[in-house]
């Protein structure tokens, strides 16, 4: 079979037009630029819903799903060849017609202190106000300190720090990836263990999505699948989607490789931090999915799902 060629193909990349996506979908065109030097690539900028609701939480108004909704529908119009996604905002299933072949090497993966006045969790006074709208994050933090005021906080990166500045919270919690990813390293208060606070499913990954069937573009972007990472978040993703599929739940993974076998470990929480359940286990890298499933019901065993009810 004739492998497709790109020359004078126009390839367009659809993306959010915040600066942290906008950041990402550069380097992707960046480094698709160097392998296909022949390839002439443009940005199709798009507002989600989600980026126009920001007063409301994403509990209320659908959950992470509408951060992706309207670039997913430019490329099953044609509009876009390639959308590029935080992985960890993509629903558990994708629309009939779309999948993703590739995730890029994995950023960072842990959450982040951020904080003009004090240098760590551990040394935030009682009451402190630290601002984070994840759910995830808001339970592991109960759990480790209930003495802290939790206020919701969305927006851009650059927003949620003018917040800050202004003097409207002690502290934030944010995701490494983003600010490194900005050339923001220099905001970073303190790394906060994974111990401490399990990432989000996905964290610190890059998702390109695509047309199933494309040819042309599964072989344009396919140098940029990092096996590694594509393992461990399909382990991830496979906890989640065992555990209902919800983005906007207090569910946490990670799963790395360990001595050339692939390591979950998986967390669900309540709210009011009360109730933390936990599991991990090992199993070979060619099942990652078999691997979530298995966390997954470890978890539901301890009664996650009694604790999920709620949001579902």
């Amino acid at each position: 079979m004739t492998e497709p060629t790109v020359k004078n193909q126009q390839f367009i990349i659809t993306t959010r037009e915040s600066p942290l996506a906008l950041r990402q979908t550069e380097w992707v065109k960046n480094k698709l630029s160097e392998l296909h030097p022949e390839l002439s690539i443009e940005l199709l900028g798009v507002t989600t819903r989600a980026d126009k609701l920001l007063s409301i939480s994403l509990s209320e108004v659908g959950g992470k799903g509408l951060f992706v909704k309207e670039l997913e529908e430019a490329l099953l119009a044609g509009r876009a060849q390639l959308a590029v996604h935080s992985m960890k905002d993509m629903p558990m299933d994708f629309p009939p017609g779309l999948g993703v072949p590739v995730i890029c090497e994995r950023e960072e993966v842990r959450d982040v202190l951020v904080s003009n006045q004090y240098s760590s969790l551990e040394d935030l006074p009682p009451g402190a106000r630290v601002g984070t709208s994840s759910l995830r994050r808001q339970s592991q933090l109960r759990a480790l300190r209930p003495d802290l005021t939790l206020e919701s906080l969305r927006g851009n990166v650059n927003t949620r720090l003018a917040r800050l500045d202004q003097g409207d919270f002690d502290a934030l919690i944010l995701a490494a990836a983003g600010l490194k990813r900005l050339g923001l390293e220099q905001r970073i208060t303190s790394f906060i263990s994974i111990d401490q606070i399990l990432p989000a499913v996905g964290q610190g990954a890059l998702a390109l999505e695509c047309r199933e069937g494309d040819v042309l573009t599964e072989t344009v972007i396919a140098p940029l699948n990092h096996a590694a990472t594509f393992a461990c978040v399909s382990a991830e993703r496979a906890l989640c989607k065992q555990l209902g599929g919800g983005c906007q739940v207090p569910v946490a993974a990670y799963a790395e490789l360990l001595n050339g076998r692939l390591d979950l470990r998986g967390l669900v929480g309540s709210v009011d931090g009360k109730t933390i359940l936990q599991a991990r286990r090992q199993a070979a890298v060619v099942e990652a999915e078999n691997l979530g499933a298995q966390v997954a019901g470890d978890l539901l065993e301890q009664g996650a799902d009694k604790i999920l009810r709620e949001f579902y």
